[in-house]
């Protein structure tokens, strides 16, 4: 019977003999295959699996390392950041930019379906050329927190030169995430010697509104590439860099066509500079639509009551174009007369919030005009009798007024009967306490 007993003890051993032999999450022995094989598998499970994948993220071959970024980006939970700013550091480009659109979907959900960079990945090639030609317009809400370590992987993966592309990939996450320690490596993207990596950290820095930039900006007002000039004049016009003004002068006075020149005059539009008042009495006669809307502008910014009859010509002009008519509304509305009567220039401006085609440029003023004590008061007036469309519309601008006294009508709306509204609402409470406390 003895040897019956041993051969059932090495058959038993013999069946276990692979489990053992299997080696454990982590473990960095085996074939490439086996271990891209052990990645997938964890890839499969949940947060618990992170520890086990981290090992994975510093193997020796490329391919092991590949499919363990995904498998971390497949997880997607804020609990993957650490293992994904480890990633931006690997020593492949594509590994960085997963890492990096990982980073971007984490705080913006949806982003590696729809717009990311790793989108465009396909069986191992990349198909990117043009990516970084467009502009990318997402953003966080600004009541979203990144943490402070992300912010500072991105700075350096703009700035360490490895990949042209990856680098542009961070300066458009930098943007997306409103990643403002990430600024001064922006700043110093602006001297990249590739034009797409220009373009990108610009965007950003439109996106993150830090005024502090605003000065680095100038020099490219003059760029030979024309892509680039506009953007940067755009930049400096949206981050309000009064020390930029004599390069878009420079501009304005040397542009080689119009779609320049139109850049510039909204540039020192946005300035709004005295300097300027007689370049906009000038072209708010103009017979090119977009110069004349962006000299009533001007004009409105200046706010010189001698300007108030040019302007008020120009909204109660009966064939204006709407361009002409929504920005000599907001010029008058920021001279003062917020008034809420029927035919007055903010009634108008909100009842365009409705309107396909021009809600945007009227949602653009009316934030603006929010500053203003009296233009806020004259909104909540207008409030009860405005569209549900209006109401939407009506809550972002609020939401970034930085002013605490409309949360009383904010927390009024937040119990609206339309979750839409109510929603909106309570976005835009949140985004406003944000916004109180940076």
């Amino acid at each position: 019977m003895a040897w019956l007993f041993f051969r059932r003890a090495a058959l038993a051993f013999a069946l276990v003999l692979p489990l053992l032999s299997q080696s454990a999450p982590g473990d960095a022995s085996g074939t490439v295959k086996q271990r891209i094989s052990r990645v997938r598998d964890l890839g499969k499970r949940d947060t618990s699996a992170l520890a086990d994948l981290a090992p994975y993220l510093h193997d020796s071959d490329r391919d092991v390392r590949l499919e363990a970024i995904k498998a971390v980006v497949r997880i997607d939970t804020k609990a993957s950041l650490d293992a994904l700013i480890a990633g931006t550091r690997d020593s492949d480009p594509e590994i960085r930019i997963r890492a990096t659109d990982g980073i971007v979907n984490a705080y913006l959900p949806g982003y590696l379906a729809n717009n990311s960079l790793s989108g465009n990945f396909t069986r191992g090639f990349r198909h990117i050329k043009g990516f970084f030609s467009e502009r990318n317009e997402q953003v966080v809400d600004a009541d979203v927190v990144i943490r402070p370590d992300v912010a500072q992987a991105l700075a350096d993966e703009i700035n360490d030169g490895f990949s042209f592309d990856a680098s542009s990939n961070a300066a458009l996450a930098a943007g997306i995430l409103r990643a403002r320690p990430a600024v001064p490596a922006l700043v110093k993207g602006l001297k990249s010697k590739e034009n797409d990596m220009i373009f990108q950290c610009l965007v950003a820095l439109q996106k993150i509104q830090d005024p502090s930039a605003g000065p680095a900006v100038g020099f490219l007002a003059r760029d030979l590439n024309e892509r680039i000039q506009i953007t940067a004049l755009e930049t400096i016009g949206r981050l309000r860099s009064l020390d930029s003004a004599p390069d878009v002068r420079a501009a304005l006075k040397g542009g080689k066509n119009l779609k320049v020149r139109r850049a510039a005059l909204e540039a020192l539009a946005m300035l709004g500079m005295p300097d300027d008042r007689a370049t906009f009495q000038q072209d708010a006669q103009s017979g090119d639509t977009e110069m004349r809307a962006a000299a009533l502008e001007g004009l409105g910014r200046i706010r010189e009551p001698e300007d108030f009859r040019l302007i008020k010509a120009a909204y109660d002009e009966p064939n204006a174009d709407w361009h002409v008519h929504l920005a000599a509304a907001f010029a008058l509305a920021n001279q003062g007369k917020a008034d809420t009567e029927q035919f007055s220039p903010l009634p108008y401006l909100v009842e365009s919030l409705q309107t396909s085609g021009r809600a945007d440029t009227a949602t653009a003023y009316l934030k603006e005009l929010a500053r203003h004590e009296d233009a806020r008061a004259s909104l909540v007036k207008l409030l009860p009798d405005s569209t549900k469309e209006q109401k939407l519309k009506l809550c972002a601008v609020f939401g970034e007024s930085r002013s605490d006294d409309l949360l009383p009508s904010l927390n009024k709306l937040s119990k609206d009967g339309d979750p839409d509204v109510a929603f909106a609402a309570s976005k835009a409470i949140r985004i406003l306490q944000a916004r109180g406390t940076s």
